[in-house]
């Protein structure tokens, strides 16, 4: 199995990379990108999103962005539109015990190999913003800011941006007073606000310095 990383392109997703592929006989290529990598509580998310020639006329290629650039209200309705016109779509999840066992790089690959497993259909080409996955057998193509550039990796942000964003929500239920329905469990100043006041909860990434800090303040 082959790693390549391609060289930068232009800052607007498009199928061209996909086409090319397709061309030379890749027929499901899966784009593949995670949210929540550098939060300090919750999950990292990765989505896998495959796009084969039969779906490459629907109009939602040529609106997904990286989910960064767009509003909750866009990503929620792109969110959609890409789960209905994807070849397979799936998500991956590992939490933040997990990411403290066997830190956020691996976690990030584990969540973006589940992704991969979960899909419907067996991609036979993977695209991925910036991480590689040595363990799976499939060709890949690895590059910086894929999802400004690569439609497929564009949507997986999104999907994975979504889902995140629902778990989030739910957690705010789960673990209330630290925001984390507003934030995202990200280092803003009212999450590290609430960190002072309250110390960490489960939720948190305790081998994340800000967290090991007041994990050690809270200590009984």
């Amino acid at each position: 199995m082959k790693t390549e990383v391609a060289p930068g392109a232009s800052q607007a997703p498009t199928l061209e990379i996909e086409q090319s592929l397709w061309a030379a006989g890749w027929r499901r290529v899966a784009g593949i990108d995670e949210a929540g990598r550098g939060a300090l509580a919750g999950p990292v998310v990765a989505a896998a999103v495959v796009v084969t020639p039969e779906q490459a006329a629907a109009p939602v290629w040529s609106l997904v962005r990286d989910s960064k650039l767009l509003s909750p209200a866009q990503r929620e309705t792109l969110a959609a539109q890409i789960q209905a016109a994807a070849a397979a779509w799936a998500v991956g999840v590992v939490d933040a015990c997990e990411i403290d066992a066997i830190g956020i790089a691996a976690a990030t690959r584990l969540a973006m190999q589940q992704a991969v497993a979960a899909l419907a259909c067996a991609p036979d080409h993977l695209l991925i913003d910036w991480v590689r996955l040595p363990t799976l057998a499939i060709r890949q193509l690895s590059q910086p800011k894929a999802d400004r550039t690569m439609a497929s990796v564009a949507a997986a942000s999104i999907l994975a941006k979504v889902h995140r964003d629902h778990l989030m929500a739910a957690y705010e239920r789960q673990f209330p007073g630290y925001g984390f329905a507003a934030h995202k469990g990200y280092g803003v100043a009212v999450h590290l606000a609430a960190l002072a006041q309250h110390g960490p909860c489960a939720l948190h990434r305790h081998s994340f310095a800000p967290i090991a800090q007041h994990s050690t303040l809270f200590d009984p």
